[in-house]
This record gives C-alpha cells, sequence and structure tokens, in this order.
C-alpha cells in the first residue's frame, strides 16, 4: 500500500498532490479506451462510428465516477442514517459506476446516433450496436482491474485484519476502514488478478467471434462479487442479510439471461461473425479493390 502522495506540486498557488491509487485509475481508463481503439480497428468498424463512441464513452466515464459516488453516499446512509446524506464524504462503488455509467452511455448513444448518422449511414450505430457489446466487456474489465490495483494502493475495499503492525512502505500492509495499521486480507489483490484473467478471456472469445462476451462478462463477475463480499470487512453498506453488490450480482446475473434469451429469440449468432462485421468487411474489400 502506498497512501501518501506519490507527487507534491503547487500550482497558481495552490498545494496539490498525486497519489498512486489515482494513477491507477488513469492508466485504466487509458487502457480502456485504447483496448476500444485497437479491437474496434482490427475488426474495421468504420472511423465515424469509433469516434462516436469515443466521445461518448469519456462522457460515460465520468458520469459513471458520479453514480459510483452518488451509490457509496446511499448505502452508508442506509448503514448509518444518523451520518446524513453525505455526499462529500463518500468513497465510490464499482457496480454503482458501472450502472450509472453504461445506462447514461446506452441513453446518449441510441438518442444522439439517431441524428447523428443520416444518409447512407443512417441507424449505422444500431446496425453496429452487436460489435460494441462484443468489445465493451473488454474494456471495463481492464478498466476495473486497474482500478482495484488503485483499491490496493489506498487501503479501501479490503479484507480481514489479521495482524496489526506499522506501517510498511511498498508492502501490502494497509490501513483499513477502521484505521489500523495492520496485515488485511488482500481483496483488492484478488479480485485485480481475476479482472486481469477476465480480460484475457474476454479477449479470446472476442477475436473468435463468440458473440456472448456482454452475458459471459456479467455471469462470471457477478458471480465473483458475491463470493468476494464474504470475504471483505469495510464498510460497504447492508441491506439485509447481503451487502448491496451482493443483492447488484443478482440483478446482474438475470440481466445476462435476459440477453441469452434475447439471441436465441432473434436468432442472433452465439458463435460466428454477425451480419455488420460481414458487411463491414464487404464494404472494406471493395474499397480495397478500388
Amino acid at each position: 500500500m502506498v497512501p501518501n502522495p506519490i507527487i507534491k506540486f503547487n500550482l497558481f498557488g495552490t498545494d496539490l498532490s498525486i497519489y498512486l491509487y489515482g494513477v491507477l485509475i488513469a492508466v485504466g481508463i487509458i487502457g480502456c479506451l485504447a483496448v476500444l481503439y485497437i479491437y474496434t480497428s482490427k475488426k474495421g468498424m468504420p472511423t465515424k462510428l469509433q469516434d462516436y463512441i469515443f466521445f461518448i464513452g469519456v462522457l460515460a466515464i465520468a458520469i459513471g465516477f458520479l453514480f459510483a459516488k452518488l451509490f457509496q453516499t446511499f448505502y452508508n446512509w442506509i448503514e448509518n442514517p444518523d451520518m446524513g446524506f453525505n455526499f462529500a464524504g463518500a468513497g465510490i462503488t464499482v457496480m454503482g459506476g458501472l450502472i450509472g455509467g453504461a445506462g447514461s452511455f446506452l441513453l446518449v448513444y441510441f438518442l444522439v446516433g439517431k441524428f447523428y448518422f443520416k444518409g447512407k449511414e443512417e441507424n449505422l450505430h444500431v446496425k453496429q450496436f452487436n460489435s460494441l457489446l462484443g468489445v465493451a466487456p473488454c474494456c471495463i474489465t481492464l478498466a476495473h482491474a486497474f482500478g482495484r490495483l488503485g483499491c490496493l494502493m489506498a487501503g479501501c475495499c479490503h479484507g480481514e485484519l489479521l495482524s496489526r503492525t506499522e506501517y510498511v512502505f511498498g508492502g501490502i500492509w494497509m490501513q483499513g476502514s477502521n484505521s489500523v495499521w495492520g496485515y488485511y486480507v488482500p481483496t483488492q489483490l484478488y479480485e485485480a488478478i481475476f479482472l486481469f484473467l477476465l480480460f484475457a478471456v474476454l479477449t479470446i472469445l472476442y477475436f473468435k467471434n463468440v458473440n456472448i462476451n456482454l452475458p459471459i462478462y456479467l455471469i462470471g463477475y457477478a458471480v465473483w462479487r458475491f463470493i468476494i463480499e464474504f470475504f471483505r470487512t469495510d464498510s460497504r453498506g447492508v441491506v439485509g442479510a447481503l451487502s448491496p453488490s451482493q443483492w447488484q450480482s443478482f440483478a446482474f446475473i438475470g440481466f445476462a439471461v435476459l440477453i441469452l434469451v434475447f439471441y436465441l429469440w432473434k436468432k442472433i449468432p452465439l458463435v460466428g461473425k454477425l451480419d455488420c462485421e460481414k458487411e463491414t468487411e464487404e464494404i472494406r474489400a471493395k474499397k480495397e479493390k478500388s
């Protein structure tokens, strides 16, 4: 854990600090956008649609952080009503950010796209939507993995306190939410490893033309998150016998099942190139011949 600033500087008379937590979050976001560009380029997605997705993605990331903080504020308020609805003092929760970010992305994607794509490109965003669903889980998982490493550096999202000790720089000793220095079960590290592995699996499936990356991601992460929550001891809210994230895990699995049912109903191939990808390849081939 590295809780102290790694860089301090003064800007226009204001003392500012940069923490490793923030650096890793930034690396995750950059990696997310890089994967989006590289993967869709290899699939031949039209440049105009790539740019459109990129800018909406940046907006959705910002909104996602807002929702992540809003959800955590709500959890804290449920757990300790006497503390009030303290938005400024709350941390962030990943699953709240996913819900808010994904929801805002879809809303803007379809509403603005209706006016943005005209003429020969009309409804391009709708035709290519299944291609987007394939790459999105790869982007999200990579960003999340780096974010969890950031949590390790900050000392949040930890497991049980195993032994008390003084702070050791560079180790995985951390100060938990109870402000006690010691060695905690590093649930953040375990989750980061899981997410990097999940990212690798989703990447392989994406380039193998498996079209159910989103359900796989939703079910895979939901099961993992449900289990790892039992090993976390940081304050994150409780609703009944389970944490909010565990209840949301059920919702993720339910949503994944609905997607699979929809694919089967519409006879969308679970494996193989989609019609939109075939059309993109045909257009690219015609351009190369001309």
